[in-house]
């Protein structure tokens, strides 16, 4: 089969996620055969390092042995059962091996399919936790400016991007919305812990005023993803966390694309020193591999429901896919990775390596910003250095370099005008260092027009 094959047959019958369809009239798709490590090879043999870890997903690469190795062995045993009133080994140990390694206190698992489900169970655990303790009023949650939780109508009440949020805000919830500790708005000579604190006052002034209305607040651990990888200083949750237990305000922590690794942690959270009462993990969860979901919670939370059937305190949430056993004994490989082969060690290299290789970039007139936590890494494009003004959108700069790094045999798919790099961890310090040149070329090309 010939690219252009495959790709007439799709555009007959795909719709695209988070893509405008007549884009394609002049910008190619690109069809996958297949997958090995950090590669992703078309059917005409073209290779493309995939720098995004095909959306922030895939942690050891693609057709990784020891994970297919699982997922074989699973098949052969239990595909899939009901979870209501019946279970299976896989979801089991997966649930122990993830009270393990995240933070202290978070003593149960509530499993679904997918990031924005996640966020869809945590929500409806905080509200009707405080309904059964006797608070129906508390039915508020406080999001950050910039914020990005997810698609589905719930989840996308509690982001913040314009982009994604206007055209369905009739749809959605009313939130409350506190500045973000983004440090990319910090002033001159400040640092990025000074501007955290400055920006938590209006946290905490929120938090006393309105607390007795207030479920939980929802936060991004570091790194605010589909918000242009903006990022902020640890010590904001630190403090969050001491304000919500003073208020009585659950806090809520999306680590569904920071978790497993990505800001120089397992979990982001550990750099704060906390536990949130309630942890949402996707994505690298399965490693790229398989849709699964898990909300890790407290016993203070779980015990709220307890009771006899007839009280109607159950919740009664549940999902068809429901801790998938394939998708568990996946999980399980991709924790035994990080438990054996001593990946958090390794990133750090990888992690300096990254920093690096694009540090001739910092005095480029147009990089308004250099940014990292770990594995993350983005280079904002401006248009004036000294004020940060932005190009203006509808230019769409950041596609400039997405055409570019393609005809270089990377996939770098920039958001708006942040070109970032979120890679497998599988990749080598060759392969960053060609990232960064085909990323400083199409900087060159995109901000000349």
């Amino acid at each position: 089969m010939r690219n252009a094959d495959l790709v007439a047959r799709d555009l007959k019958s795909v719709w695209h996620p988070c893509t405008q369809m007549k884009d394609h009239e002049t910008l190619p798709l690109i069809p996958i055969k297949r997958g090995e490590g950090v590669w992703l090879e078309d059917f005409e043999s073209n290779r493309y390092i995939d720098a995004v870890s095909s959306w922030w997903v895939n942690l050891f690469g693609h057709a990784n042995p020891r994970i297919n190795s699982a997922i074989q062995e699973q098949i052969g045993q239990l595909e899939h059962v009901i979870l209501a009133g019946f279970s299976h080994e896989p979801v089991v140990n997966l649930s122990e091996r993830l009270i393990e390694v995240t933070p202290e206190g978070l003593n149960k698992c509530f499993y679904a399919d997918n990031g924005s489900s996640a966020i869809e169970a945590a929500l409806k655990m905080s509200y009707h936790y405080w309904k059964n303790q006797g608070h129906p009023g508390k039915k508020n949650f406080v999001n950050l400016s910039n914020s990005y939780h997810g698609e589905t109508l719930g989840a996308l009440a509690l982001g913040d991007v314009a982009l994604y949020k206007d055209t369905y805000q009739p749809l959605l919830m009313e939130v409350l919305t506190a500045p973000s500790p983004d440090a990319y708005n910090k002033e001159l000579g400040e640092t990025d812990e000074d501007y955290a604190l400055r920006q938590f006052e209006a946290m905490d002034k929120l938090l006393a005023e309105r607390h007795h209305e207030i479920c939980a607040v929802v936060v991004e651990p570091l790194i605010q993803c589909a918000g242009g990888m903006r990022m902020h200083h640890p010590v904001y949750h630190t403090k969050l966390r001491e304000a919500c237990d003073r208020y009585g305000v659950h806090l809520i922590a999306d680590e569904i694309a920071v978790g497993f690794g990505r800001t120089g942690t397992l979990f982001a959270c550990e750099q704060s020193g906390i536990t949130p009462d309630f942890m949402c993990l996707s994505k690298g969860l399965t490693a790229g591999y398989l849709p699964l979901s898990v909300v890790l919670t407290t016993d203070t939370v779980y015990n709220a429901f307890y009771d006899d059937y007839e009280t109607l305190r159950a919740f009664l949430h549940s999902h068809s896919y429901t801790g998938n056993p394939i998708g568990c004994a996946v999980a399980l490989a991709t924790l035994d990775i990080f438990r054996d082969e001593n990946v958090i060690e390794n990133n750090r290299q990888l992690s300096r390596c990254m920093a690096e290789s694009v540090a001739h970039l910092a005095d480029h007139p147009n990089v308004g910003d250099i940014r990292q936590h770990g594995m993350t890494l983005a280079i904002e494009m401006v248009k004036d250095k000294a004020s940060k003004t932005p190009f203006p959108w509808q230019e769409r700069r950041g596609i400039k370099v997405y055409q570019h790094a393609l005809t270089r045999q990377s996939l770098l798919r920039p958001l708006g005008n942040v070109v970032y790099f979120m890679p497998p961890y599988v990749i080598t310090e060759d392969q960053i260092r060609h990232l960064a040149q085909v990323a400083t070329e199409g900087i060159e090309i995109a901000v000349k027009g």
